[in-house]
């Protein structure tokens, strides 16, 4: 095996390059992975923007399918050239917030095992997937084995979009009956949208303007699309309910304008589940938030983790329960990761989600 390896690059704000780099070495809890089909996040776009602050010289990218090439001399379980994703989040698995089931959170290295985002390692403070090859540390805790049967295209979303869009409806603790707002359909709303009827919600309305987006809400299980370019969607949900609000509205975008329509939107003692990764200070509008008085819960989830997370994602795929194959859009080599980005960072022609094969 040769010793350096292309990797997509952070130099500085406004600027990755696909660059060469040393193989990871790795250590007796490691493996070393070679990528066989990644994608770019919308997280990785606020990287490259300068509005998530990461490392110059890292190698970016949270979303890996391959196959292992090399385990530490204490990994057991896992054998070379098997087919394995892992998560966005890589827990420790033995952290005080690991042991506590916050994997999002794990402080490994924290004296009281609890950290903000210490579970996003790739691409946030270690190497990370738009590359040849990965390392994964805590392999034991991290490694999930691809079911025989499906393809890289039918996993790539398991590692973050669905493990996060899934989450979104979970945190929101949607109930059979329940009516669920899901404000915008990109990846991860209409993945949200997905877990909503996945968790028995008996009516999804899906905000959205792109009628290519709202097509595929409605197959993902949304009952009604409604088009904030044309109506206030505050005001046609209300509608919708008979002026009852929703049970959860999940915010899947991450602005001022989506999170205050989601929280005008709730039923008294209604819950507003945020995935936006925000860029600036959020404002509660006195109303909406009925002085504090209304009973209503504002929960936030980072993308859950660990390898029995990609278990059960990828069971969910096997089974049927969900179809992702329509997020993928737009597929590119490793050697075009630059175009790839432009694309993505500029939501041309279409695209929803890029497949990135080394």
């Amino acid at each position: 095996m040769a010793d350096k390896m292309r990797a997509t690059i952070f130099l500085e704000p406004g600027r990755i390059v696909l660059g060469e780099k040393p193989i990871p070495h790795i250590g007796p809890l490691d493996a070393l992975v070679r990528i066989t089909t990644t994608t770019i996040c919308g997280t990785d776009v606020h990287i490259l923007k300068g509005e998530y602050p990461v490392a110059s010289g890292l190698t970016i990218g949270h979303e890996p399918v391959g196959v292992i090439e090399k385990l530490g001399s204490a990994v057991l379980g896992y054998e070379e050239g098997q087919r394995v994703i892992a998560g966005a989040i890589t827990p420790s698995g033995w952290s005080n917030a690991s042991l506590d089931g916050c994997h999002s959170q794990c402080g490994r290295d924290a004296p009281h095992g609890f950290k903000p985002l210490g579970g996003w390692r790739f691409g946030n403070t270690i190497d990370g997937a738009q590359a040849e090859y990965l390392l994964v540390p805590d392999a034991m805790a991290n490694l999930a084995p691809i079911p025989d049967g499906l393809t890289d295209e039918q996993v790539l979303m398991c590692p973050d979009i669905l493990s996060t869009g899934f989450g979104g409806a979970e945190a929101g603790k949607i109930r059979i009956g329940d009516t669920v707002a899901v404000f915008a359909q990109g990846p991860i709303g209409l993945c949200a949208t997905a877990g909503a009827r996945a968790m028995g919600a008996a009516e999804i309305i899906a905000v959205e303007s792109l009628p290519a987006r709202a097509a595929i809400s409605r197959r993902m299980g949304a009952d009604h699309v409604v088009d904030f370019t044309h109506e206030d969607p505050v005001s046609e949900i209300m509608r919708i309910t008979r002026g009852r609000g929703v049970d959860v509205a999940i915010e899947a975008l991450g602005r001022q304008q989506t999170f205050e329509w989601a929280l005008r939107c709730l039923r008294p003692g209604g819950t507003l589940s945020s995935l936006g990764v925000y860029s600036e200070d959020l404002r509660i509008p006195l109303d909406a938030f009925a002085a504090g008085l209304g009973d209503h819960r504002i929960v936030t989830t980072l993308c859950p983790g660990g390898k029995e997370r990609m278990r059960r994602l990828m069971a969910a795929v096997a089974g049927g329960r969900v179809d992702t194959a329509a997020l993928v859009t737009h597929h590119f080599g490793l050697d075009d990761i630059e175009t790839a980005y432009d694309l993505f960072a500029h939501q041309r022609d279409g695209v929803l989600k890029v497949a990135i094969r080394p």
